[in-house]
């Protein structure tokens, strides 16, 4: 860290230019008058960074904390720190082009209402999604509200699919895990949470989906939407399966999405994603430096601050194709020479160079997940060792522990050992070891915590930082509440027949469900399609049926005529009220019976 000049504050000056206006007091409620979002609570990051903080990581988040309206270029804005994500706004001919409108809807609203403060009552008049990540599409009904007038919605082929698989199939477990990644339930505080790195927090308001009208398909796609001229850059498998970059030539500015901001990113994020593609990111950024890097005057992100002028954009993004470069071949490298991910992890550092540039610092990704990730995405979780091809789970690991150290209070008093002689990750193991084995055991939980909560203080990594306090709190018997719902009405409702029953397969308890057998049949009349779903042998499987029948030897058990909007109520459990029906009503009931609910605030660092 000695290496890192503080005295640099170039990112001040741009984190701070074009500033028009703050939102004032910072805070934001949903209807019910519930404060989901509040940037009142880290007017501390104002003082000296204390010894509770990694003085790097208090530095990013003083700059990602800077909050308001600011002016990128001519008729291009940003609203910084209303959420975890920047909504960018687009003057047209007519309106403004809302680019990524954050993670809520109630956030959204308050960002355009602050922008139209300053700039007019523009309408809204076209919606551009950079990528399938929450954070980049929550909050469109708060900025083209039911009712709206029709305004094409952009987005990178895919969208749907990726942002539907990410949120909804597995959204209660990345949900649940982004509320310790991100600490929006810890205590605001130079002790507690002071950022993530890549914004603050997340806001905990309606997430809703307004599915795309546009896709856009290939690199060098131009469209125009009220009046502007947006020239697209495709980037599949980088920051997120979907995700594109797009240059405006009338404006001489370039959105990156997230492709580029100032930290290093996540190779797969602690919240739980698919591995993203180290090598790929790094050829697109060069791509993007070879069809825009001569033009572009201002380069703009949907995190953090601009970069103005060529030069130093241009420098921007060949700092990070190189991070991404150097972690992808020297990972392959070593990996090739025999050695495991964690093992790499250890040992691989990058060039000084690179290392030392503040937007290349591990504030939101880290080397040491990233190189296990890069792992991971070649040679899978297996590290070739047959004695971890058949290891016991965690609750009876830890019960073998705790019996060859002689009990789980030996155990803890190890662990404790370990901790005062300043090695926190083994103590951390062996404590860990001692919860699992008794998770009644206050002192085992107590130390845990107090190493945690060491380990977390000392974090550059805001994330590591969050999972660290959150697991503190989680063993002194808070359980945090998860806020975000990614289920609800609005998003099913954007949803199609396919994906809203995949969703009911994920759900099915397969060995109640072994002996189960039944078929239905769902004409949708505003679709124009037939599907038939069965369940056998504990699966929950479909087809189009529209052309070639059920094909299962005989009429389904149940077949329901009826609109898209009438399934998501039959669904929600609202009857079969205007249905038409053919054959068993009560096929339905059996089916609702063999699904499981999940858990939305299970346990993550106690069994």
């Amino acid at each position: 860290m000695t290496a890192l000049d503080f005295a640099d504050r170039a990112d001040f000056d741009d984190a701070e230019r074009g500033f028009v206006a703050a939102l004032s007091p910072a805070v934001i409620r949903s209807e019910d008058g519930r404060v989901i979002w509040d940037g009142e609570a880290y007017t501390f990051l104002d003082a000296d960074c204390p010894d509770t903080a990694h003085p790097s990581l208090w530095r990013q988040s003083r700059l990602c904390n800077k909050q308001g309206l600011y002016a990128v270029t001519d008729g291009i804005y940003q609203v910084r720190n209303l959420d975890l994500s920047n909504m960018t706004l687009v003057e047209g001919d007519t309106g403004v082009i809302v680019i990524d409108p954050l993670i809520s809807a109630e956030c959204a609203a308050a960002a355009l209402a602050l922008y139209r403060e300053h700039r007019g009552d523009r309408p809204v008049t076209g919606l551009i999604y950079t990528h399938s990540h929450g954070d980049h599409f929550g909050g469109a009904r708060g900025v083209v509200p039911h009712g709206h007038a029709p305004v094409p919605v952009i987005a990178p082929a895919g969208f749907l699919e990726h942002a539907v698989a990410e949120n909804v199939y597995a959204g209660g477990a990345m949900t649940r895990r982004a509320v310790y990644m991100y600490g929006a339930e810890l205590t605001k505080g130079p002790a507690g949470q002071i950022g993530a790195g890549l914004g603050m927090t997340t806001s905990t308001g309606t997430i809703t989906l307004i599915p795309p009208t546009v896709d856009i398909t290939h690199t060098g796609q131009e469209e125009t939407v009220d009046g502007v001229r947006i020239v697209f850059q495709m980037m599949p498998d980088t920051e997120a399966p979907s995700e594109m970059n797009f240059y405006f030539p009338d404006r001489r500015a370039l959105c990156m999405a997230e492709n580029a901001t100032h930290n290093m990113h996540n190779i797969l994020t602690l919240r739980g994603a698919v591995v993203r593609d180290t090598r790929i990111w790094a050829h697109y950024l060069n791509e993007t430096i070879a069809l825009f890097g001569d033009q572009a005057d201002v380069a703009f992100a949907s995190h953090h601050w601009p970069t103005w002028g060529k030069s130093r954009i241009v420098e921007h993004l060949a700092g990070q194709r190189d991070m991404w470069a150097y972690l992808h071949d020297q990972t392959l490298r070593l990996t090739n020479k025999g050695l495991t991910g964690i093992e790499i992890a250890e040992q691989l550092e990058l060039p000084p160079a690179v290392a030392n540039r503040w937007a290349n610092r591990c504030y939101y990704g880290s080397l040491s997940h990233n190189v296990k990730a890069i792992y991971q995405r070649y040679m899978g979780w297996f590290d070739g060792n047959p004695a971890h091809l058949w290891e016991h789970p965690p609750v009876e690991q830890a019960k073998r522990f705790a019996a060859d150290y002689g009990g789980v209070d030996a155990l803890t008093t190890k662990g404790k050992e370990y901790a005062d002689a300043g090695d926190l990750r083994f103590a951390a193991t062996l404590l860990g070891h001692a919860v699992f084995a008794d998770p009644t055991n206050t002192a085992a939980k107590e130390a845990l915590a107090s190493v945690f909560e060491k380990l977390g203080h000392g974090a550059e990594n805001g994330t590591w930082r969050n999972f660290y306090l959150m697991g503190a709190q989680e063993l002194r018997g808070h359980i945090a509440h998860t806020s975000i719902k990614t289920t609800n009405p609005e998003m099913a409702m954007a949803l199609t027949v396919d994906m809203l029953i995949d969703s009911l397969a994920i759900r099915v308890d397969g060995p109640r469900a072994w002996d189960e057998k039944l078929t239905m049949d769902w004409h949708l009349t505003d679709e124009g399609r037939t599907w038939h779903i069965a369940l056998s042998n504990g699966a929950l499987t479909y087809r189009d049926s529209t052309k070639n029948g059920s094909g299962n030897g005989g009429k389904a058990d149940l077949a329901l005529t009826l609109t898209k909007p009438q399934l998501l109520g039959v669904l929600a459990g609202k009857g079969l009220d205007g249905v038409q029906v053919d054959g068993d009503p009560q096929v339905l009931a059996r089916l609702n019976a063999l699904l499981d609910t999940p858990n939305p605030d299970f346990p993550i660092v106690t069994p």
